[in-house]
């Protein structure tokens, strides 16, 4: 059980240390080509979620972050130790909810940076914390999927 925790803490570790990296090593704003006219390295700062959305509302981030982390926490014991990869899934998201947490919690905002341009569409900077928690809302609705498939088999 305790292995998922362990993914959470690595997805913080790697979240925290590359928004350390950009803030001590680019100016805000800053932007970095990778692959020209797609992918950039851009200093950015979100004091709201997604797109920007409820910016300056840390009070509610903080109180919507605390009962999410607790519903992970609460998911993970009840159902982790029969799914490893739901289970594998709430770390990651558990991880990425601590990520962000930790950067409102002391800067009141996000640091963002990795910045793409798809098709032409300057898609919201995000960072690894977002990743983590997108790449485990992507496992947990597999993860159901197939235990879905898992009980229509046993009827």
């Amino acid at each position: 059980m305790y292995r998922y925790y362990l993914i959470a803490v690595i997805a913080i570790a790697i979240d925290q240390i590359t928004k350390y990296l950009v803030v001590k090593n680019m100016e805000l704003y800053e932007q970095i080509p990778i692959i020209d006219g797609f992918f950039y390295l851009t200093s950015h700062r979100n004091s709201g979620a997604a797109w920007g959305i409820l910016e300056g509302k840390m009070g509610f981030f903080y109180v919507i972050t605390i009962i999410v982390i607790i519903g992970i926490i609460y998911y993970l014991h009840k159902y982790g130790k029969d799914n490893k990869l739901f289970a594998s899934a709430l770390g990651l998201i558990l991880g990425g909810a601590i990520g962000n947490f930790i950067d409102r919690l002391f800067h009141q905002e996000v640091v963002d940076f990795f910045d793409f341009i798809i098709f032409g569409y300057d898609f919201p900077i995000f960072n690894i914390a977002d990743s983590a928690l997108t790449i485990g809302v992507i496992l947990v609705i597999i993860a159901t999927l197939f235990e879905e498939k898992k009980q229509k088999g046993k009827a």
